[in-house]
């Protein structure tokens, strides 16, 4: 820790959008944690970690690549370590028995400031053995959100990627999962379901529609606090968000 007790802070997140919210709810506390720098991936968190040896850092568990726990195996430099993290629930019992925390995404203000009075309380020499955590997250990172979603076509499940699908849609008691290159195809659980399990970059926008915010191209207002939101599926489909989901919208996109 710093002379002044400021404590030099990375962040390690490969999605821009849970980056941009962390540092936003950061801001009430800049008279105790310094951001000092961003890592979009666990190669450059990893680097950025044992090069300017900072004295905390706000990790995601799950990234493309190297992972948290790929990261922790790696460090030479010990911080202390926040897990950011999108586990279920039931799969958090590894971070709650760690001296540090977690923030289960999206996050959320009341939660960090939990966070923000659990450092303060630590002292400046109670960082976690590294080998201890990566033997707790070990175990939770079984139970991680799945990474593909089923559809059915005729008596087949067909498994498509997130990153394949554009918009999820309630229709006539039924859900359609809309693919980017212009497919529509029945889903098997219903959208309160979905949101459980979906990626951060998924976000409801409407009670009958859940978008892929990665595959939104243009924001335009619309009539009575709604927004028209343009994807870049094969369709170019147009989405008419509600009144109820502006305040999502608005945190998802930055408008």
């Amino acid at each position: 820790m710093t002379t002044s007790s400021k404590l030099n802070a990375i962040i390690v997140e490969d999605e821009p959008l849970a980056r941009k919210r962390l540092n936003r709810l950061l801001q009430p506390y800049a008279d105790f944690i310094q951001i000092i720098g961003e890592a979009t991936n666990g190669i450059m968190g990893l680097e950025m970690i044992n090069n300017l040896k900072p004295d905390l850092v706000f990790l995601d568990v799950e990234m493309p690549g190297m992972n948290g726990i790929e990261l922790l195996e790696n460090l030479k430099h010990t911080p202390k370590i926040v897990f950011t993290t999108a586990f279920e629930h039931y799969a958090l019992k590894a971070f709650e028995e760690n001296s540090i925390d977690y923030l289960l995404k999206p996050i959320e203000a009341k939660r960090l400031e939990k966070t923000i009075s659990r450092l303060k309380d630590l002292s400046s020499s109670a960082n976690i053995a590294v080998d201890d955590l990566i033997k707790k997250i070990s175990g939770a990172a079984l139970n991680t959100k799945p990474s593909r979603i089923s559809v059915r076509l005729g008596d087949r499940h067909i498994l498509l990627n997130w990153e394949d699908i554009g918009y999820l849609e309630a229709k006539d008691k039924m859900i359609f999962v809309n693919t980017l290159d212009g497919r529509s195809l029945p889903g098997d659980l219903p959208l309160s379901a979905i949101e459980e399990i979906m990626p951060l970059f998924f976000s409801r926008v409407h009670r009958a529609f859940i978008i892929n915010t990665k595959a939104v191209i243009e924001v335009r207002n619309g009539f009575n606090s709604t927004y028209h939101l343009l994807l870049n599926d094969l369709k170019g489909t147009k989405i008419k968000s509600s009144r109820s989901y502006i305040s999502v919208i608005k945190e998802q996109f930055g408008i």
